[in-house]
């Protein structure tokens, strides 16, 4: 893995309070818990976001034409056009949105938008833009060093049902969020969201094998043990 450069950090607002990144991790997930959450919004989120998932459809579509017009843009230039890349992420900080109002946290009952980019939501996804990506990685990544994590992310995301299920039952009788299982689904997301990232030729750094649990990148990134 190609050396880290000395860590920087950028700020952003959320809720009134300024929210710091680690800039040395190329794809960055959160998710800010809403309290107190509706004891039983819940059994009708998936209601609430049939409109979203319609539009969602035909997005991955899109994007998945996208990685394919980027796969031979890498292959033969090295880079991954600007305005594509910006596409595919656009995507997948929407689908984690819904994931994050809907089945893959519960974390909030506030509606997300209809957008691709970046707003004052509890949620977001970044990936840093590459100025430069291997030729020969672009072959292989996707499929064969891809599959190990794919196979831990199947299973996580089995894990995570029942998880969720237990979060909505316990909101419904006790108004209350189960501590840890919040952090439990924010890693389990973050983990699926980083090989995303990878098998679309987004970056070329490898995930690691790591359940960074919490509402934002563990603190571990920043320790010297971390950083390669």
């Amino acid at each position: 893995m190609a050396s880290v450069a000395a860590p920087l950090t950028r700020g952003r607002v959320y809720n009134g309070s300024m929210a710091s990144f680690d800039d040395t991790v190329p794809t960055k997930l959160h998710g800010d818990r809403d309290e107190p959450l509706s004891r039983w919004l819940w059994l009708v989120k998936w209601l609430l976001l049939i409109p979203h998932y319609i539009v969602l459809i035909f997005l991955q579509i899109a994007r998945l034409l996208v990685t394919i017009v980027a796969f031979f843009a890498i292959l033969f230039t090295g880079r991954y056009p600007r305005a594509l890349f910006d596409f595919s992420v656009g995507v997948l900080r929407w689908s984690w949105r819904v994931g994050y109002y809907g089945y893959s946290a519960l974390g909030t009952d506030k509606y997300p938008p209809f957008t691709l980019k970046s707003t004052d939501y509890p949620a977001d996804f970044e990936v840093d833009y590459p100025e430069e990506l291997s030729r020969g990685l672009v072959l292989v990544k996707w499929w064969v060093l891809a599959i190990p994590h794919y196979l831990v992310v199947s299973t996580l995301s089995r894990l995570a049902r029942p998880v969720v299920l237990v979060v909505a039952v316990a909101l419904l009788f006790t108004d209350r969020y189960p501590p840890g299982l919040f952090d439990l689904l924010l890693g389990i997301s973050r983990w699926g969201y980083r090989v995303v990232a990878y098998g679309s030729l987004l970056r070329d750094e490898y995930p690691p094998f790591r359940l960074d649990q919490g509402a934002r990148e563990s603190d571990r990134v920043n320790s010297p043990a971390h950083v390669s």
